[in-house]
């Protein structure tokens, strides 16, 4: 083969300048092509615009226009008075900037070694615990040492504007440099622990570069498309060196802000509820405790809350070992216990079997291969009961009886009040519950709040058909919401009529024997309201863990509802406590009576009418950070009564969140910034203005007695120290 192609190149061997010739051909007609192929592929550049799938007209664009996103603000949340709960502002996070270029002219604008204590001190004076003085400098010192641009201070995230000026102003005075910050989408919660689990929050989230709010939790996250808003944009022209040119901003697409959502709830009763829950949480030491008060005739949630709990700004409270993420009134089961037989009464009323008079046995009884037991089987039965008593004193057996009575009637009851399915509140994770399973037994036991898995939402449906003459409401949240796009207010929705007005009236009249009867009310005086009829019903649950009930003392759940006035109900209370450490029979009341109370009373204010309303109602300002002379002087020029602590120049916490409605005389009790502080004089104070004290000075707190302050630990005037404060209470004569 070789020899063949070197015969073949010796044969056709050209002259030198025959080679010459022939190269010069083909260069020629290559750069012809080229040249061709050149002008062709120009061409097309030229008429179609377009380079590899990008335009060019794009591409220029891109070098002399700008585009910046603008970013809409997210909906605010208010209660049913116009309170804000949460409402979009600006955060800071503050960087301390190293590097020893960053000059103008002569003058350094970095922050430099000598200053870094003082610039810590700065930090830690106005920002308080969250961050520390020694991590400060070291963070600092590290980079200088590894000479970064700038650093980020540690824990420096979620600055208010109010302490960015605090710490600008201080730097100024100091005359130092060095610190900066960056700007953020924030949401702040102003009432603090407000209804948290059913609001929830919203966090900053990054996408593509960008920050934005979405709601994580509850409320924030159930209505986040709505709440968010849609971002718009602005084109602007850019020089050579990419800054605007000044007068070529145009706005393309304006953004659409979120629309405002107006809760039922009410801020003057919230505040007051998460009070009393704090001081009934401290001494029972419950796994969890809730409570949810309604309006009667439409079924409106005026107040809820459950403990645990936490703050949605601040997040404390979620690193609790014992903190629960879920909204315990629509994600939580539970068997809801002897609550319920208020419906097995009011079904065996509408069935003609329901005899008030009619006597029978209690204590136990059997069925097939079960035993249906009371509950004071072991600590003096009663020997005989009527059907009526066997409401008021609780009895199982009686209500199995009921419920033999009319077996798949019951069960068909069950589904109309609501049981089995959810109530369609639109918050995540609401729980359809378990109705009793297909046997006599199980199904008996339901009449009596066993065998059977409910949640709160579901009680609260069932429960407005007794307190609203037969008529089922589905529990609601939202009275509107309102945006640029117009203004949707919702009404009440009736969701079924399971029982007749009649029956329901003539339960609420039996139930009032369970606090007004002596012999057979088992919470006999125990639920009372000046000038008003309650009719309640109290429940106490086993608990079943791992397939089986719990034995042993306070292992039980713990409920209670209470309708008042009972002849024509305003609200409905339902309260449940589960596992209690420390029972006692005193703690559901001492949460649903003061409520309950407060709730009527400011009934009364509300029905003066709209212009007199307004008058006799006083919405808190924000005293932080003012003077103290013009923080008591505007108190009191609004009708309110300022307790000044310490003889401080400056207001630095106050009792009562800015925005909040307070009655007119109401006390806002005002923390200057003095170093030592005298203890107020506090006879006659009711319990609620004492938990607002110990809560300022973060004091620990422990009553004796009931009614109002008649002995404090700690005698007016004197420094206040320790870390409890212990008040005597007696009622007024």
């Amino acid at each position: 083969m070789m020899k063949k192609i070197k015969r073949y190149f010796t044969n056709n061997k050209l002259s030198p300048k025959n080679n010459r010739k022939k190269v010069g051909i083909i260069l020629f007609t290559t750069s012809i092509g080229l040249f061709f192929l050149f002008v062709s592929r120009l061409s097309y550049i030229v008429l179609v615009g377009d380079v590899a799938g990008t335009a060019l007209e794009d591409k220029v664009a891109s070098l002399y226009e700008g585009k910046k996103v603008v970013k809409a603000k997210r909906g605010t949340i208010y209660d049913r008075n116009g309170v804000v709960i949460a409402e979009d502002a600006t955060s800071y996070s503050a960087f301390a900037i190293l590097s020893t270029s960053y000059m103008s002219g002569n003058k350094k604008l970095y922050a430099q070694e000598k200053d870094f204590e003082k610039i810590a001190t700065i930090l830690v004076d106005v920002l308080g615990e969250k961050v520390k003085k020694a991590t400060i400098i070291d963070v600092l010192t590290e980079g200088v040492k590894n000479d970064k641009w700038q650093v980020d201070i540690p824990n420096g995230k979620g600055i208010t504007l109010q302490q960015r000026q605090a710490i600008e102003a201080a730097m100024e005075k100091q005359d130092l440099v060095g610190i900066d910050f960056n700007e953020h989408p924030s949401r702040i919660y102003p009432n603090g622990i407000f209804a948290s689990h059913f609001i929830g929050f919203a966090d900053i989230q990054v996408e593509d570069g960008q920050e934005e709010l979405q709601g994580g939790f509850g409320l924030e996250a159930a209505y986040d498309d709505i709440l968010k808003g849609t971002d718009g944009e602005i084109v602007f022209q850019k020089d050579n060196f990419q800054n605007p040119l000044p007068g070529t901003v145009a706005e393309s697409i304006p953004a659409q802000d979120g629309q405002d959502i107006t809760t039922t709830l009410d801020s003057r009763l919230q505040s007051y509820l998460e009070m009393l829950m704090d001081e009934a949480w401290e001494e029972a030491e419950p796994e969890y405790l809730t409570a949810v008060l309604v309006k009667s005739d439409t079924n409106e949630i005026i107040s809820l809350a459950q403990r645990p709990t936490f703050n949605p700004e601040t997040k404390d409270g979620i690193n609790e070992k014992d903190f629960l993420w879920q909204n315990l009134f629509v994600e939580e089961t539970y068997e809801p216990g002897s609550t319920i037989k208020i419906l097995t009464v009011a079904g065996a009323m509408d069935q003609g079997i329901f005899d008030p008079n009619e006597q029978f046995t209690p204590g136990k009884m059997e069925l097939i291969d079960a035993e249906i037991r009371d509950w004071d089987i072991n600590i003096g039965a009663k020997p005989v009961l009527t059907m009526r008593q066997a409401l008021s004193w609780s009895s199982n057996v009686g209500m199995v009886k009921l419920e033999q009575r009319m077996p798949e009637r019951w069960q068909q009851y069950l589904q109309e009040f609501g049981f089995g399915q959810t109530t369609q509140s639109n918050l995540f994770g609401e729980a359809r519950g378990l109705l009793p399973e297909d046997n006599i037994v199980s199904q008996a036991m339901s009449s009596f709040g066993q065998g059977i898995a409910v949640t709160q939402f579901q009680m609260l449906q069932a429960f407005s058909a007794v307190a609203n003459d037969g008529e089922m409401l589905r529990p609601s949240y939202i009275k509107k919401i309102s945006g640029t796009q117009g203004e949707m207010v919702t009404q009440p929705e009736v969701v079924g009529n399971p029982i007749t007005a009649q029956s329901a009236r003539q339960v609420r009249e039996y139930m009032r024997d369970v606090v007004e009867s002596e012999e057979f009310g088992t919470a006999y005086n125990r639920y009372q309201v000046d000038g008003y009829t309650i009719a309640a019903k109290t429940g106490t649950a086993q608990v079943a863990e791992g397939g089986q009930y719990l034995e042993g003392d306070n292992t039980n759940l713990y409920s209670v509802v209470t309708m008042l006035p009972a002849e024509d109900p305003e609200y409905t209370l339902y309260i449940t406590m589960k596992k209690p450490k420390e029972y006692s029979a005193d703690t559901i009341p001492s949460i649903a009576n003061p409520l309950l109370q407060r709730a009527m009373d400011l009934l009364e204010v509300d029905r003066v009418g709209m212009d007199d309303t307004a008058s006799e109602q006083v919405t808190v300002a924000d005293y932080r950070n003012l003077e103290t002379s013009l923080a008591t002087q505007d108190l009191s020029n609004n009708g309110l009564t300022p307790i000044v602590i310490g003889d401080g120049e400056k207001v630095v916490e106050q009792s009562s969140a800015s925005n909040t409605v307070l009655l007119p005389g109401e006390k806002v009790l005002l923390l200057t910034d003095a170093k030592t502080k005298g203890m107020p004089d506090t006879t006659g104070w009711s319990k609620a203005d004492l938990l607002k004290l110990a809560n300022l000075l973060s004091m620990e707190v422990s009553f004796s007695g009931e009614g109002y302050s008649a002995k404090q630990s700690i005698e007016p005037g004197q420094v206040i120290e320790g870390d409890t404060l212990t008040f005597t209470l007696k009622k007024e004569n």
